[in-house]
């Protein structure tokens, strides 16, 4: 499965991963998804939002357990974050039936679409839509940046953008949903653990920063006659960094767009995007509110006018605490196996869903800690350890 997966949407210059939704990239990870459902007998449906399905049992039957994650990547993104999770979900089924386990539950394999949010600026569209934490207006209006509408590319990908919405008939079936996912950190490679179990996800957002000066020309152009936005950007760039120390937590600014972005030009608009993320509300409230009182003096001082548009924000998930206590119940029987309880600054499905069902994680080591790069990785007796370790699982939750 992974000799398949790996060379799908794979940038040969960069080396990373450019597998953004409703692509012709998503599309062949979706095509793989789909055999590899056909392949092991599997009833294979999509969804109103475009997420695909692969269910032994009948789903109707209610109190299903669900596990998968997502195939799209950031830009350049590596080969395990979401893909591990999938590829690992159909394992662990097969090392299910290879004992010989009889299932007393609907189990179910799902590959969300969009989790990353790389085309359309927004983390886990299907998994929102799905939970109605994203109204169809809103959904409706996102774009990408060539001005391309998220139904406009549902459309050319074959799929009816006027089905989205909510779906609350599906997570009513479902009675539990266990995410794999490497590691993104270091944690279990410090602690010499393969496997861990997640506690919480921090509060995270994303935050649209417009510093908007005056265009003019770079070589004519007093340096005191300037209203220059990088400036400001560039100073506020360093406050976040300064903010996010002082507070424990984390802030980026990983993406920029300029305008008229010449050369040879001071720009008229320089358009940043912050993510930042803490281990609880008030130091992330702390820390952003720290960087948009240095931009907005930054801004003034330079002459430049500055909006700030909070575009996206997830409120800490605390995973559900009676799932999180069996997962660590069903593995701790391994006396081989430790597997500690760690939090994680990074978004996930699960914690999209948890608002509505019991969902759980898994993670699996990543020796460097390296993610959202082509240098991200997880040596093979550490995916075989999650491929194990969430087979037990879903044999103590679905099977007889």
């Amino acid at each position: 499965m992974w000799r398949d997966l790996l060379p799908l949407g794979r940038h040969s210059a960069s080396r990373g991963y450019r597998r953004y939704a409703w692509t012709g990239a998503d599309a062949d990870c979706r095509a793989w998804f789909r055999a590899q459902a056909e392949a092991r007998g599997l009833a294979y449906e999509v969804d109103r939002n475009g997420n695909q399905w692969a269910w032994a049992g009948d789903p109707a039957d209610g109190d299903a357990v669900v596990t998968g994650s997502h195939l799209d990547s950031v830009p350049d993104g590596g080969a395990f974050d979401g893909p591990l999770g999938v590829v690992s979900a159909f394992a662990a089924l097969d090392e299910l039936r290879g004992r010989g386990a009889r299932f007393g539950k609907p189990l179910g394999i799902v590959n969300f679409g969009d989790e990353e949010g790389a085309r359309f600026g927004l983390a886990c569209v299907g998994s929102r839509l799905t939970a109605g934490r994203l109204t169809v207006d809103q959904a409706r209006r996102l774009t990408d940046g060539d001005g391309i509408t998220l139904p406009r590319a549902m459309e050319a990908a074959g799929y009816d953008p006027d089905a989205i919405g909510p779906d609350p008939e599906r997570l009513d079936r479902v009675g539990a949903f266990v995410e794999l996912h490497v590691e993104q950190g270091r944690a279990l490679d410090l602690s010499g653990d393969p496997v861990g179990v997640a506690s919480a996800i921090w509060p995270h957002g994303r935050w649209r920063f417009d510093f908007r000066g005056e265009a003019n020309h770079a070589g004519t152009t007093r340096l005191t006659d300037r209203r220059d936005p990088m400036l400001p950007y560039a100073e506020t760039v360093l406050a976040a960094r300064r903010e996010a120390g002082l507070a424990g937590a984390v802030a980026t600014f990983g993406k920029i767009a300029v305008e008229p972005n010449g050369v040879n030009a001071v720009p008229s608009l320089v358009r940043g995007w912050l993510d930042s993320r803490a281990a609880d509300q008030a130091r992330l409230d702390t820390v952003v509110a720290g960087v948009e009182k240095a931009a907005r003096e930054y801004a003034a001082a330079h002459g430049v006018d500055l909006d700030v548009v909070r575009e996206s924000f997830t409120p800490v998930v605390e995973f559900d605490h009676v799932l999180r206590d069996e997962l660590t119940r069903i593995l701790g029987t391994d006396s081989d196996l430790t597997v500690p309880v760690l939090g994680t600054g990074a978004g996930h499905d699960a914690g999209i869903l948890s608002g509505r069902i019991p969902t759980a994680m898994l993670f699996v080591r990543n020796p460097t800690g390296v993610s959202h790069s082509p240098a991200e990785s997880a040596d093979e007796d550490d995916c075989v350890a999650g491929v194990l370790a969430l087979a037990d699982v879903l044999e103590g939750l679905a099977c007889a």
